[in-house]
């Protein structure tokens, strides 16, 4: 973090703090779905087979996980464009997340519906 802070001037706390708020609601994001991955490996769906089952929890393991170190790194660059009165860049993680809850709901819709 010194390498942040050295750098550019400190911008107006408003904006800091709402980088915050988004940071944390990005990883309470991702939280949640480490959560679902491990309600559905722990308590299990009796229309999925174990194969799938534990497909979907990896896929909904790695999202949360990925969503998790792209807020890290969306707040640091947004942190970074700010202290330089740069612009702020496009999140990634939009479609990221968008993708991969859409792949996971699929699968599950799929794996209930042919049994």
């Amino acid at each position: 973090m010194r390498g942040l802070l050295d750098q550019g001037e400190d911008p107006d706390p408003r904006f800091t703090l709402a980088n915050e708020r988004t940071f944390l609601s990005w990883t309470r994001t991702a939280l949640a779905l480490i959560a679902a991955g491990v309600a559905l490996e722990a308590f299990g769906l009796p229309a999925l087979g174990e194969g799938e089952r534990r497909a979907i929890t990896t896929l909904l393991l790695l999202l949360g996980a990925a969503l998790a170190v792209g807020a890290f790194r969306r707040w640091l660059n947004t942190e970074r464009a700010m202290r330089n009165k740069r612009s702020i860049p496009a999140p990634i993680l939009v479609p990221i997340l968008s993708f991969g809850v859409a792949i996971v709901a699929v699968a599950v819709a799929v794996m209930v519906l042919v049994r």
